[in-house]
């Protein structure tokens, strides 16, 4: 075994939630290390690219933001469509994600990819990474998970699994100028919506759903496709594929550990109706970095208890909602009312009725 490297904070995983994490902390003068299974940080793309107005401030390296989107038209199965103003950027999510990376490295923070974090023991805060140049032991004074809805730092801990919707996205060509995210609500796709998210000559085609109602997702999106391409509104080509996980459970019962955090898709943030995840993202890593802080530079023995309300206060009530929403749906999938507008006008944010008891 190589000789033990000692740090401040071990960040596992480096998207939006990991790179805030390692910024905040290094700029806190920190000692960071985060690591990455992946070659190239951000891709593969598992994303619909979107983000809110407020993150603006983090895509702004060049290359990274592509269209600015005006508002959200959502379409009913009796082809009734809702138009609400939903500002915001489609973006390069690569491109996003590597430029918080590169102000995490700015700040000091040592990033390693393609490591793979293999053994965890939470006593001795220890980690053991497989890099390509060998197995290396790390020892943390912190650790702040940041590895996605199948969480190795959760398995390693014994946690459960998150429970999760599958996704599967075609990048298309867009025909025409598009300023709106175009979503689909229909039994086609339960538990879950399709959606068309414009970013400039293209577009994000693509759909979720649970896979306890079917597994075959490119035959839904297929006909999707097949049914825009008669609309004149996207190409027959496929430019790119790709797909994920996204966690629809809600919070974990605890989002600190002895000694860290979990942050973003780790941390079950992500909004179980829509499926956004960036801006709580984003936001837990930045307040796990800065509570890293608090703990080692300062002796604050509550800043990880302090993160974690703070999560909760934000996040909590939202996130509650839409977990009640979703399990309120699964009485419904393919039935009689999931082929009528009641059932998704309540389980949709595009509508008085979901925020109605």
């Amino acid at each position: 075994m190589s000789d033990v490297m000692q740090i401040d904070v071990l960040v596992v995983g480096v998207g939006p939630a990991g790179a805030a994490a390692a910024w905040r902390a290094a700029a806190g003068g920190l000692a960071v290390l985060g690591v990455d299974r992946r070659r190239e940080i951000g891709v593969p793309v598992q994303c619909a690219e979107f983000i809110p107005l407020p993150l603006a401030n983090h895509a702004q390296r060049d290359g990274v933001i592509r269209q600015p989107i005006r508002g959200m038209k959502s379409y009913l199965p009796s082809g009734e469509v809702a138009s609400n103003d939903f500002p915001g950027l489609m973006i390069d999510r690569a491109r996003f994600d590597q430029a918080l990376a590169a102000k995490a490295s700015a700040a000091g923070a040592t990033l390693w990819l393609q490591s793979r974090l293999m053994t965890l023991d939470t006593a001795r805060r220890m980690v053991w990474i497989q890099r390509e140049e060998g197995r290396q032991c790390v020892q943390y004074r912190a650790l702040i998970a940041a590895d996605g809805p199948h969480s190795t730092v959760a398995q390693a801990m014994g946690l459960p699994e998150l429970e999760v919707v599958h996704t599967r996205q075609y990048t298309v060509p867009l025909l025409q100028p598009y300023e709106d995210t175009d979503i689909w609500l229909s039994d086609a796709y339960p538990g879950g919506y399709g959606w068309l998210f414009p970013k400039g000559q293209s577009a994000n085609l693509g759909l979720g759903f649970s896979k306890q109602y079917g597994d075959d997702l490119k035959q839904a999106l297929d006909a999707l496709h097949t049914q825009l391409q008669k609309s004149g509104i996207v190409g027959a080509d496929i430019q790119a594929r790709t797909g994920g996980a996204i966690p629809v459970g809600g919070l974990r019962p605890r989002l600190r550990f002895e000694h860290g955090a979990f942050v973003g898709d780790a941390a079950g943030l992500t909004h179980s109706i829509t499926g956004a995840g960036i801006p709580a993202a984003v936001l837990s890593g930045e307040r796990a970095g800065e509570a890293a802080v608090a703990a080692l530079q300062h002796q604050d023995v509550c800043a990880w208890e302090d993160y974690e309300e703070d999560m909760r206060d934000q996040y909590e009530t939202s996130l509650a909602r839409a977990v009640a929403r979703r399990r309120w749906m699964t009485q419904f999938w393919h039935t009689a009312e999931a082929m009528q507008d009641a059932m998704h006008r309540k389980g949709w944010i595009a509508f008085r009725e979901y925020f109605e008891q």
